[in-house]
């Protein structure tokens, strides 16, 4: 008998940084941060969401509500992507939580949580996540992330 091996419950991306995401200290500046989550998130949306069409997400509409970083290294240009770890920490009826790690082997440079709405373009007003969507979102739950300081 062989056992399988366990359900992988998180997405890792790797996304290459831009010359211009330093700032005048010689590190990728704090704001970009927001930048390469995003892209990370759109990769993980089309790998999540494949069965209802890879980009269905985004064509019904989502928004992002909130996000927390915690900084924990410098984060320094370099032609060599960073890998963006992602995994849902929560799901409700219209929204769920992702928990991030920006990291390579050799360092964790931050800790991030965002929560997601899917959103109903036309109506302007958030919607319930379909069946297909909850499905998908509950494949990927994980512990919270390990931020440093909780209020």
């Amino acid at each position: 008998m062989t056992s399988q091996p366990p359900p992988q419950t998180r997405f890792t991306a790797e996304v290459v940084l831009r010359w211009g995401d330093m700032d005048a200290y010689g590190h990728v500046n704090n704001v970009q941060y927001h930048r390469l989550l995003e892209e990370a998130r759109i990769r993980a949306f089309s790998e999540w969401f494949h069965a209802s069409g890879g980009d269905s997400m985004l064509r019904s509409g989502v928004l992002l509500a909130r996000q927390e970083i915690e900084f924990l290294e410098q984060l320094a240009y370099r032609p060599e992507p960073v890998a963006i770890e992602m995994w849902v920490t929560h799901l409700g009826g219209a929204s769920w939580d992702m928990g991030y790690e920006i990291r390579d082997e050799d360092a964790l440079y931050a800790r991030a949580e965002s929560t997601m709405v899917a959103f109903d373009l036309a109506a302007q007003r958030p919607r319930s996540l379909s069946e297909d969507e909850r499905a998908a979102l509950t494949a990927l739950l994980d512990a919270p992330v390990a931020m440093r300081r909780r209020r």
